[in-house]
């Protein structure tokens, strides 16, 4: 018997369409529906919660996330690669649902006019990023403001990030304002190309664990700058500030552009810093703007540093 035209056409469409979302990049993990596009995989997710593996690639894709739960996560660690590709003039991932999670995606080559073109753009909500690259772009994350918001990175990489030129406002390879709390762990800086390495206007800031390698750096500035203060911890880094820098007189500012909130509960302990060596020239470890004193424990530190400055 033969098939009527319509139904042939129909099951020929399905096959089609199923064939199409199992060839896709960007699969929901939850109902198995696969996507070409990542935004159509965010969209499916909706306001609910939702996983979206990404298969090994390049892509020159980017997001909107407006609502639910999304969490974006690599296949294969360091084998998804956004490259290049931007919404709204911001970044490949410009969040604003209830919370992201991002888990082994590599971000490069983001620029955009203004100069703060970046793998990530928070707006709302909760963020957790690991095993994770930010490389060569003129941001790596930048967020707004959510005092309610939580931010953790751990066991990622920021390389060749930042910038200060064009007249335009500097770039950083982490800028995080008015947030709840940062939480950076395991993680590695390297090769800015201006601006700090982290600067956060978040109330607390937990910042342990982590390399600062500065050694390869252009007309970069602080490692660590907290513009209004924080509480928190500065636990365990190492740091080497290299020669071709902008600023050089410390490697961490507090309230360097007035004090929001007390840093009295500030505890900077267990840190080794140094300067590159053949670099001759005397520093300062922690730079504090205003009457709070952190807490400062035993820290090593290397030829031209001294431990404390209040300014």
């Amino acid at each position: 018997m033969r098939m009527p035209l319509i139904i042939a056409l129909a099951l020929t469409t399905a096959a089609t369409t199923a064939s199409a979302q199992s060839n896709g990049a960007f699969q929901v993990s939850e109902t198995g529906r696969s996507y070409a596009r990542l935004a159509d995989a965010v969209a499916a997710i909706g306001d609910a919660q939702g996983t979206i593996l990404i298969a090994p690639g390049t892509y020159r894709e980017c997001a909107v996330q407006s609502a639910g739960h999304v969490s974006y996560r690599a296949q294969v660690a360091g084998q998804a690669i956004f490259d290049g590709g931007i919404c709204e003039g911001k970044a490949a991932l410009v969040l604003r649902g209830r919370s992201a999670a991002v888990d082994g995606i590599l971000f490069q080559n983001m620029a955009v006019p203004d100069g703060n073109g970046a793998g990530i753009r928070l707006e709302k909500g909760n963020l957790n990023i690991t095993r994770s690259v930010f490389r060569n772009s003129e941001q790596g994350i930048l967020t707004a403001e959510d005092p309610a918001g939580e931010i953790i990175i751990d066991q990622s990489t920021f390389s060749g990030l930042g910038r200060c030129d064009r007249g335009l406002s500097c770039a950083h390879s982490i800028y995080v304002g008015n947030y709840g709390s940062l939480t950076v762990t395991r993680s590695r800086f390297e090769r800015g190309n201006g601006g700090h390495y982290v600067k956060s206007r978040a109330a607390r800031a937990i910042i342990q664990n982590n390399a600062f390698d500065d050694t390869r750096g252009k007309t970069t500035n602080y490692m660590i700058d907290l513009p209004g203060g924080a509480s928190g911890m500065i636990n365990g880094n190492v740091f080497v500030q290299g020669e071709d820098k902008e600023n050089y007189s410390a490697f961490i500012a507090v309230a360097a552009e007035g004090r929001t909130r007390s840093s009295n509960a500030l505890a900077i302990s267990g840190n080794d810093a140094s300067i590159a060596p053949g670099v001759d020239r005397n520093t300062i470890f922690v730079a504090v703007w205003g009457d709070d004193r952190p807490t400062l424990g035993s820290n090593r530190l290397g030829r031209g540093l001294t431990p404390f400055e209040k300014r």
